[in-house]
């Protein structure tokens, strides 16, 4: 048996996946290979020639870039069962973003030849991916309004929010697996300022904080902290 059909029924809690033609998960499942990967270890660099799309399955991805001078900027981490690297299936470029192992990591790989070769015999799916990348389009879309238009506290709330809802992609999450410092980078706000409104938050009762974790204890007060203060 093919290892990733192993893992059919939790990449069937995503909604993307879920909502797939029958015969297009059957495709997907069979042409992927399993990868794992270390702690630390690259899946892949900005630069590097698109290698195809990916599904976390255990563990998550840090999905990002470094500037010349050492500069780390943090767009997403990523968990089970999240799909990504459809941008590159379209227009054939080169990775826009870095992509690190956060832990351990089990993945799927369909590689990018497999996936033309599907979309050469079905070009109906064509759309199932655009829909996979609009989604991913709309959330920055968000993001970048909210960089500019909120106040730290509500953002960091709407930022915690999305990622316990997992970005849209699955049922909600109690525990979210992100430090203070990768919050705080995602956000392009201080790590004291991160601090701050999270020890506000957990004095609220709304969350509890651990070492390297955010504990949701109320998510519909969680929801009620993003509006605009």
């Amino acid at each position: 048996m093919n290892d990733a059909l192993r893992y059919r029924q939790r990449l069937l809690s995503g909604h993307w996946f879920n909502a797939l033609p029958a015969s297009l998960q059957e495709a997907l499942l069979g042409a992927a290979q399993v990868r794992r990967l270390e702690a630390g270890q690259c899946l892949f660099s900005r630069g590097d020639q698109p290698c195809g799309l990916y599904a976390v399955v255990e563990g998550a991805i840090r999905i990002g870039a470094v500037s010349a001078s050492g500069k780390e900027a943090l767009l997403t981490l990523v968990e089970p069962p999240y799909w990504f690297g459809e941008i590159s299936l379209f227009d054939g470029q080169p990775r826009t973003h870095d992509a690190f192992a956060e832990g351990s990591v089990t993945l799927l790989q369909v590689p990018q030849a497999a996936l033309l070769s599907l979309l050469e015999r079905e070009p109906r799916h064509w759309r199932d991916f655009a829909l996979l990348m609009s989604q991913k389009l709309r959330l920055a879309f968000i993001a970048l309004e909210e960089i500019s238009l909120l106040p730290a506290a509500p953002r960091l709330a709407r930022r915690l929010l999305m990622i316990a809802e997992n970005y849209g992609e699955g049922g909600p999450r109690r525990v979210i697996h992100l430090a203070q410092e990768q919050l705080a980078l995602m956000l392009a706000i201080s790590r004291q300022t991160t601090n701050q409104i999270l020890k506000e938050l957990q004095a609220q009762g709304i969350l509890r904080l651990t070492y390297g974790e955010i504990e949701i204890l109320d998510l519909d007060r969680l929801r009620q902290a993003t509006q605009q203060q």
